[in-house]
C-alpha cells in the first residue's frame, strides 16, 4: 500500500481520471487530498463525485480547502454567496446542470454537503509528515493553528521547519512552473491544474510524482530534481 498525496484539483476531472490511470491508482493505496476539489475547472460535481466514491471505500483522507470552506459559507450566510461565485464558485455551479440550464445551490445535492462538512478535516498527519491545505506556523501544534493559516495563507521560500520536525505537504500556493515546490522541510503540490497546468500525485516515501492536465497529457518527475 502506498501513501499518495495529490495537489489542488479545481474541478479538473478530466486531469484527474488521467492521473488515476496513469500512477495508476489503486485501491489499496490511500490518498490524501489537500483541498481545492471545486471552482474555476469545468467538473466540480465529478471530482466530488470521485472523492465520495474513495471515502465510502476507506481508502481516501480529504482535507478542506479554503474553496470549500467559501462553498460552505455561501451556503449558511447569504451574505457570502457573491465572494463564492467571484472566486469560481459559477463554475462550481454550473457543474451540477447541463449547458442550457443555470445552476443553483438547491442543485448540489445532499451528499455533497455532507461530504464536505463530515469527512474533509483540517489536517493529517503520519509519523514523518503532515498535511494541510495552506500553511502553518512553525512553532504551534497542529490541533492549535488557526484556520488563516491552515486555509488561506500563502507558502514561500522563507518558510521555516515546523516544531514537530515534520515534513509538510500543503497545496493552496500555485507552483505556475507546473513544477512541485521542494523546501526540504515543505512540498507544494499545487501545480495550476486549472489555468493551463498540471495536476500532481506525490507518492509520499518514494519522492516520484507523476501528473496530468485537462487535455489528457501526462509526464513524472522526482522530488529530488524539484529544487
Amino acid at each position: 500500500m502506498r501513501l499518495l498525496a495529490i495537489g489542488d484539483i479545481h474541478g479538473c476531472y478530466n486531469a484527474l481520471s488521467t492521473l488515476e490511470k496513469q500512477v495508476p491508482i489503486a485501491p489499496e493505496d490511500m490518498v490524501v487530498t489537500v483541498g481545492d476539489y471545486i471552482d474555476r475547472g469545468p467538473s466540480s460535481a465529478q471530482v466530488l463525485d470521485w472523492l465520495i466514491q474513495r471515502v465510502r471505500a476507506g481508502r481516501l483522507i480529504p482535507l478542506l480547502g479554503n474553496h470549500e470552506l467559501m462553498m460552505l459559507e455561501a451556503r449558511n450566510h447569504g451574505e457570502h454567496f457573491d465572494n463564492w461565485i467571484f472566486n469560481g464558485g459559477d463554475a462550481t455551479l454550473q457543474s451540477y446542470v447541463p449547458a442550457t440550464e443555470r445552476g443553483t445551490l438547491a442543485s448540489i445535492p445532499a451528499a455533497h454537503w455532507q461530504f464536505l462538512e463530515n469527512d474533509c478535516r483540517p489536517f493529517y498527519e503520519t509519523e514523518t509528515h503532515f498535511f494541510v491545505h495552506a500553511n502553518v506556523y512553525p512553532n504551534d501544534p497542529l490541533e492549535e493553528q488557526p484556520d488563516h493559516m491552515l486555509y488561506w495563507e500563502h507558502l514561500d521560500e522563507w518558510s521555516v521547519p515546523h516544531e514537530s520536525g515534520k515534513i509538510m505537504i500543503c497545496g493552496h500556493t500555485p507552483q505556475r512552473t507546473g513544477i512541485p515546490l521542494n523546501l526540504g522541510h515543505a512540498l507544494c503540490i499545487d501545480t495550476h491544474a486549472y489555468a493551463g497546468g498540471w495536476l500532481t500525485c506525490l507518492d509520499v516515501a518514494a519522492g516520484r510524482y507523476w501528473q496530468a492536465n485537462e487535455q489528457g497529457e501526462t509526464r513524472a518527475g522526482l522530488l529530488s530534481e524539484a529544487v
